[in-house]
């Protein structure tokens, strides 16, 4: 066998054992997605994502309702921190926060702070300097607020605080049902194998026979060691003794 042959015979076992490890990661692939927890993990996931949305819309609404009477509602409980440098005081002329209802007055004092251009709600250029206002405000409930205060978020938080309380109330009367299902499904089959027994046992005497000489044996006492029952027969012997010598 000359050198080719072997190379060729060599890169034909190497490409052989190749192929053989991609079948085997395939298998093994295929396995670990075919496993019952693999899959119940995947519709966990699933049915979480869905029940997350839920539990969103319901904390808006229910949040909404309790913050009836706040401007702008949830979104509107929020706090901004005086303005501690330059960066956080706002566009001069306007400051850290307005009302919304002031956007047409804040965009032509904007034009006038930033270009000291003079506009009006009526010229084409107001709609792009209002662009731009927007642009370094954030809106929450019926005010802006400048995108470089700082600011606390109350409704945020509160929402994330109620969101977790439907979740983990709604996560324990879901274990505590599943558990309860569980329970119960174990008492019925345990109380069919014992009616089942039962029936067995009356239908052939000779089993039940059978199963109460084996308990009997299990019930039967140990027997004792031989020391044990030497040490009780002089323990006997003794006493028989002392009777005796009692009675002279």
């Amino acid at each position: 066998m000359d050198k080719e042959e072997k190379k060729s015979l060599k890169k034909e076992a190497k490409l052989s054992n190749k192929g053989e490890e991609l079948k085997n990661l395939g298998a093994e692939f295929k396995k670990f997605i075919a496993k019952g927890n693999v899959l119940d993990m995947a519709v966990g996931v699933i049915m979480g994502s869905a029940f997350s949305a839920i539990v969103t819309a319901f904390t808006n609404i229910l949040l909404s309702v309790c913050t009836w009477g706040v401007p702008g509602g949830l979104k509107g409980l929020v706090t901004v921190l005086p303005a501690a440098n330059s960066a956080q005081a706002g566009i001069t002329g306007i400051g850290q926060t307005f009302a919304s209802s002031d956007i047409t007055n804040m965009t032509i004092a904007y034009a006038k702070s930033s270009a000291n251009v003079t506009i009006t709600a009526d010229d084409a250029a107001f709609v792009q300097w209002q662009t731009q206002l927007k642009s370094l405000y954030t809106l929450h409930g019926t005010n802006y607020f400048y995108n470089n205060s700082a600011i606390i978020d109350w409704g945020s938080l509160l929402n994330a605080i109620i969101a977790f309380l439907i979740i983990a109330l709604s996560l324990f009367a879901i274990v505590k049902t599943v558990s309860s299902v569980k329970a119960n499904r174990v008492a019925f089959q345990a109380e069919l194998a014992k009616r089942e027994h039962d029936q067995l046992l009356k239908d052939h005497p000779e089993i039940a026979q059978k199963e109460a000489e084996e308990a009997a044996k299990k019930n039967a006492p140990a027997p004792k060691a031989e020391n044990i029952v030497l040490l009780e027969e002089i323990r006997d012997g003794i006493k028989a003794l002392n009777v005796k010598e009692a009675v002279k």
